[in-house]
């Protein structure tokens, strides 16, 4: 389960922006969308394709 402590100044705009955040980085909401929806296999493929090819494409850019 994905947690924000809300800091006691902190907007709550600010809060929930982290915890969109969060979600995002952990794929929650991806994983929600791929089982709402039936996928073709070759969309499946397709996107796990352009997925590896980001990720390639940031271990190789240099800092």
């Amino acid at each position: 389960m994905t947690k924000v402590r809300v800091k006691a100044d902190e907007p709550f705009e600010k809060a929930l922006r982290r915890f969109k955040k969060k979600c995002n980085k952990e794929g929650i909401m991806q994983r929600l969308k791929e089982m709402k929806y039936y996928e073709k296999p070759s969309e499946k493929r397709r996107r796990k394709l352009a997925k590896a090819i980001a990720r390639n494409q940031a271990a190789n850019t240099p800092e």
